[in-house]
Order: C-alpha cells, then structure tokens, then sequence
C-alpha cells in the first residue's frame, strides 16, 4: 500500500492584528531600554549562531523552539508577529523552508536587516535544491558573517566584538569539518528525510536512498510502492551501512524501518530539524550528530 507522509506546505494565515501591530511599529524598531539588539530567527537553528555572534548583546527570539513544531506546517500566531514587527534584526533559511517566517516579514517586516541563509549561500536554486541549509556548514558560516555584519551596522561601537565572535565560531565549525573529513569515505547509508544530506556529502558517504522516496518525501506525496520495497531490501540485505532518521518526523513508514535496521544489525542515527530539548549551541549540537554518525559508521 502507498505509505502517506507529512503535508509539507500547511495554509498560514498572518492574523488581522498583525496590520495593526506594523502600523504601530513601522518597519524600524526603536532601540530595547536594555541595549540588547532585538533579533527573531524563524527557527531556534538560526537562532543560536546568532546568539553565537552577537552573545550578550543580543536578545533572540526563536519563533520555531520546540522538537515537536515543524517548521513547514506552522501557523504563525500573534505573539510571532508581534516579535518580527518589533525586530531590529531578521534572520531565517530561506527557499521555502520556513515560508511563514517570509510571509510575516513581508507583512510587518518589510525594509528591516534581513539575513536569508539560502540567499547568502550562494546556491543556485533548482528543482531538487535541498533545502536543509543548516546542515551545510561553509552557508552556516556565510551566515554567521553576515550576522556580524549586520549587527555591526546596528551598533557600530560593537563591530570589533561581533567579528571576532563570528571568526572563533567559524573557526568551531572547521574543528567538526576536520571531523567530518575523518569518516572513511565511500560509506553508504539510506535517509528517511534528506535533512542532513549536505552533511553527508561533506563526509563523502553515498546516499543510496532511492530518488522516488526522497522525492516524495520532500514533494508530501505518496511514497512509490517499488521505492518503499528497494528501501526496505536496501537495510535488510545490509547494503548501507546506517540509517539517518529525522527523529522529528516520525511515522509508521520510518518506524518500520528503524525496526528493519535493528533486525538487520544497521545502525540508526537519528538528525533533527530544530535544536534538541536543552541545547542551545549550534556547534555543540552539529558536532554531536557527527560524532554519533562517525561512532556508527565505524562499527560497520
């Protein structure tokens, strides 16, 4: 039978107070009486390398801070638009990721700095551009200068700080692309979600999913029977050496094949979209996933 997964493009409706809330804020944003400067990432992700960045100078707010939120099927709600219209600073992945964070800003916060991560990284979008951003590290850096710069631009007294804060945590994430360079190459895995595939391309392993079930995965269609069936015969023959799971997207297609992969002896590496329950640093949360997948790929 087909094998139903997430609807990925939920209705988002920008409530009729949000007018409201922009016609009162304009598209500045007076300074906070704290000093800090108002920064709304649309997930927690995005959030922390700017908290990375601009460290106690900022106040960052995290419109998607939870595991269990999704960011393709939230609605935003009054509290969100409030935050974006009173922002000094707006940072988000871009490309269709997070669509209801673009959808407010174009309604309350229009002419506001706004750093897009898709739109710095230098990719040419496609058909098949994989949206997951995050997990490529070379933009995640693109990103974290940009930050700094555009906080720089906001108080200038504090450019110094903000660059350096954004040179030692690039300086982090090519510590774990050192680590990642160390997974032995040619390693092939099956992905119920290509979240993390810009990881795993970094760490030159194959993605042996088939192109059907990523597709329709990505599309929110029904996955193909045949590519349900080469997926499955793919871990229970052990001819991938790890499943990565987005473990924040859960059914009982990707439940079936962790209970597959621990039959078959193939370990299960589980990614996620947003920040775990109790972390708050980006490197920290990155270098543990790549730690988990090194630590698998090694017992195969």
């Amino acid at each position: 039978m087909l094998m139903t997964v997430r609807s990925r493009w939920a209705g988002v409706a920008v409530l009729a107070m949000a007018a409201l809330t922009a016609a009162a804020c304009g598209n500045g944003a007076a300074a906070p009486a704290d000093g800090k400067i108002k920064v709304v990432a649309s997930t927690d992700v995005w959030g922390s390398v700017v908290k990375a960045v601009g460290g106690d100078a900022v106040n960052v707010t995290s419109i998607i801070d939870d595991p269990t939120k999704d960011p393709h099927d939230y609605e935003i709600k009054p509290t969100d638009t409030a935050a974006v219209a009173g922002a000094q600073l707006l940072v988000s992945n871009g490309i269709g990721y997070d669509d209801f964070f673009a959808k407010t800003v174009s309604t309350v916060g229009a002419g506001k700095p706004s750093v897009v991560a898709f739109d710095v990284s230098g990719k040419q979008k496609a058909a098949d551009t994989n949206e997951h951003v995050f997990y490529d590290l070379p933009t995640v850096k693109k990103v974290a200068d940009k930050v700094a710069e555009d906080l720089g631009g906001i108080d200038a007294s504090r450019k110094a700080t903000f660059d350096a804060n954004a040179k030692a945590f690039d300086a982090k994430l090519d510590d774990v692309l050192t680590q990642i360079a160390k997974i032995p190459a040619g390693k092939k895995v099956v992905v119920t979600e290509p979240v993390a595939n810009y990881l795993l391309t970094a760490g030159n392993l194959a993605d042996a999913t088939p192109k059907q079930f990523e597709e329709a995965v990505e599309a929110g269609t029904d996955i193909p029977v045949a590519a349900v069936a080469a997926t499955n015969a793919l871990i229970a023959n052990r001819q991938v050496d790890a499943l990565v799971n987005n473990a924040q997207t859960e059914t009982d297609l990707t439940n079936q094949l962790k209970a597959k992969a621990a039959t078959a002896g193939i370990p299960v590496v589980d990614v996620t979209e947003t920040l775990p329950a109790g972390t708050t640093d980006y490197v920290g949360w990155i270098g543990k996933e790549v730690d988990a997948l090194s630590k698998a790929l090694a017992k195969q």
